[in-house]
């Protein structure tokens, strides 16, 4: 067995959401986790282990990361991570299928991630790395997060599907 650990200073965790039903709003995690487990060095049967912190969340505005955080949304201080687990990896050449559980604000439920495999290669220090770009989406109110407000013009504040993004490199382990 091969262990991955994602390199976290060559790598982002991220979402975006419609805004007022017109544009995206994104946002990121700051401190996150993630192992990749292999049967070999050509991460064949690969395994995913993920997690973010909830209070690590920002979208460049200090007061929408707060109520990101309070319980309106995520409950940071009640579930402080989300976590996704793979069940299944399904790769053909560079294209993968993830399939496994999403964990957020202590709800459960199952979701397919699309990556695409950039490939291996040694950096100037001598550590091997993979590249991953992880794609996939959700439905904010299938984990709890509901909150919601309506304009005067009658157009929701806050779409419902969830895009993620990730550009991950992770490092073999010695």
């Amino acid at each position: 067995m091969t262990t991955w650990k994602i390199d976290n200073m060559h790598s982002e965790v991220g979402f975006k959401v419609r805004h007022m039903m017109i544009s995206n709003v994104s946002g990121s995690f700051a401190s996150f986790d993630a192992t990749l487990n292999a049967a070999d060095e050509n991460l064949a049967d690969a395994s995913f282990d993920f997690s973010a912190a909830i209070d690590s969340i920002q979208t460049g505005v200090a007061d929408r990361d707060g109520h990101l955080k309070s319980g309106d949304f995520f409950d940071a201080a009640a579930y402080p991570t989300l976590s996704f687990k793979s069940t299944e990896v399904i790769q053909h050449g560079g294209e993968w299928k993830i399939n496994g559980d999403m964990t957020i604000k202590g709800v459960t439920h199952p979701l397919t991630l699309t990556a695409e495999f950039a490939g291996i290669a040694v950096d100037p220090y001598g550590q091997t790395k993979a590249g991953l770009t992880i794609t996939g989406k959700i439905k904010r109110s299938d984990f709890g997060l509901t909150w919601s407000a309506v304009t005067e013009a009658g157009n929701v504040v806050l779409g419902d599907e969830i895009t993620l993004m990730s550009e991950a490199q992770f490092v073999k382990q010695a």
